[in-house]
């Protein structure tokens, strides 16, 4: 099946068709998990013979399908989001300069300070928010460039101008990737943006119902694509069947479980605002955020994360993590339950992230459910704190 065989079709639909087997009287609706670590031979490799377990697998070839349908390019399913998030850093050779966002993915700092501590890489962090610091950031660096974006980021959820920054970076010969893990391709298509590749934890809102880890990549370019198979090949970083299935089953839902819950949580930033216990509320869809003109231009919708940064500091803040009944404390993001964290409790948190910040992924529940266990958590958690005084 091509990337995209129904081109006029809209996004939520594909999320549907994209990636069914051929159709005829007595097939299969949905692509069977198929649990083989051994082909057999007779062909050449790349004219039909899969060859070896490690080379491919036709369960995740329909996911990659379907993926690579939604974002306009064609995908690779790996292991994990960090196992793609590795193999999209080895795009560039030895001494390129990494451009990375002060605030971004924490593991993807992580993997940096790695590359970096190697020599592999320089790292250069940048206020993604700001072409022009970027623009003189691009302009600094020395060697091959690679361009690292998330917007929203992750957990600030500042919003980038995914189109003037794929320009300024390939204005400096930069290889421009995007973290698409927050917005999904229904909200945003980094490569319709300009962007060279584009990154997911299928772990999160694609698959959507945190039984699952794996990651993906897509492009357009068949030499970078070649690249990307290659390391993932060389390095092991293969999905495993049944999650490649259980992620394409999800993602069959995914416009349905985004439209409520990104509904859901534009209400509760809404009603977070004129909370006394929140200090400040993150969120595209108010119309005071720094990112909301132009999240309304370039995406579809606001998304489904909301951060606060809770009054009274790191302590008020864990003590709302503990008087939640319904939100579930966790440090994932994108299925179906409601989860809560306070994202500094990690070690490897960037430092631009306040202590009291809080993140939120909204889930599918009812909003006056979440609402009712989220206000009364931080009203416990007020009231703690004025008696600690």
């Amino acid at each position: 099946m091509p990337a995209n065989p129904l081109p006029e079709i809209s996004p939520d639909t594909l999320a549907v068709v994209a990636g069914r087997p051929a159709r005829g009287p007595g097939s299969e609706l949905n692509t069977p998990v198929s649990l083989t670590s051994t082909y057999v031979g007779g062909g050449s490799i790349g004219d039909g013979d899969l060859g070896y377990g490690r080379f491919g697998n036709p369960t995740w070839e329909a996911l990659e399908t379907a993926l690579g349908a939604l974002e306009g390019g064609s995908a690779r399913t790996f292991a994990s989001g960090m196992a793609a998030v590795a193999a999209a850093l080895h795009l560039v050779p030895a001494e390129a300069t990494v451009l990375v966002p002060h605030g971004a993915y924490n593991g993807t700092h992580a993997v940096l300070d790695l590359l970096a501590q190697q020599g592999r890489v320089r790292v250069a962090r940048v206020d993604v928010t700001d072409v022009e610091d970027v623009r003189a950031g691009l302009a600094a660096a020395a060697g091959p460039l690679l361009l690292w974006l998330e917007s929203p980021t992750n957990p600030l959820l500042e919003v980038a101008d995914l189109a003037a920054l794929a320009s300024a970076g390939h204005e400096h010969g930069a290889l421009v990737v995007v973290d698409n893990t927050f917005a999904t391709p229904l909200l945003q298509r980094p490569l319709d943006l300009g962007a060279d590749v584009v990154v997911h934890s299928v772990t999160k809102f694609l698959s959507g119902h945190s039984d699952v880890v794996l990651g993906a990549v897509v492009t357009r370019s068949e030499e970078l694509l070649a690249h990307l198979v290659r390391h993932r090949t060389l390095h092991g970083a293969i999905p495993g069947p049944v999650e490649a299935f259980l992620a394409l089953r999800g993602l069959r839902t995914l416009p349905l479980r985004l439209e409520r819950s990104q509904r859901s949580a534009a209400e509760l930033a809404r009603r977070l605002r004129e909370h006394p216990a929140v200090a400040r509320v993150r969120h595209p869809s108010l119309p005071d955020d720094p990112g909301h003109e132009l999240a309304r231009r370039q995406m579809s919708g606001f998304g489904a994360l909301v951060s606060i940064e809770v009054a009274g500091g790191a302590a008020a803040a864990d003590a709302v993590v503990d008087a939640v009944r319904l939100w579930v404390p966790a440090t994932s993001l994108g299925g179906v339950e409601s989860l809560i964290e306070r994202r500094r409790r990690h070690a490897g948190e960037p430092r631009v992230v306040p202590e009291e910040l809080l993140r939120l992924s909204v889930g599918v529940e009812d909003v006056e459910d979440l609402w009712a266990d989220l206000s009364q958590a931080l009203d416990a958690a007020r009231g703690r704190i004025a008696g600690a005084r």
